[in-house]
């Protein structure tokens, strides 16, 4: 793929799902320590989330990095909007901004 149809990609993803995470591996099976976490949060709220592995293209790991001027993954977007990473994640979801944030946007199961 070319940076251009990398970057077309992500957009599109981002822009044609609620939440997506851009993640190493896939939900069912997280290949990094801070993917799982974030896994493991939208799991526990219940949320639908589409999962991307960076790691079956070199040039989407590093478009992703350059889509969000953010340098490490996973990314959580939701309603096109870049969260951040796991750390970000996990203190938004100890706060409780994170599920008050998709449940303000109708994401979160009733």
């Amino acid at each position: 793929m070319s940076d251009t149809d990398v970057q077309t990609f992500i957009d599109q993803t981002i822009k044609g799902n609620d939440v997506v995470l851009f993640m190493k591996g896939v939900p069912e099976q997280p290949r990094c320590g801070f993917s799982s976490l974030v896994v493991q949060v939208l799991d526990h709220l219940g949320v639908e989330y589409v999962g991307v592995d960076v790691l079956q293209d070199d040039e989407l790991r590093d478009g992703i990095k350059t889509y969000s001027d953010w340098p490490t993954i996973p990314q959580l977007y939701i309603k096109n909007e870049f969260i951040g990473g796991a750390d970000i994640v996990r203190e938004m979801f100890q706060s409780g901004e994170l599920k008050t944030a998709l449940s303000e946007k109708g994401l979160l199961p009733a």
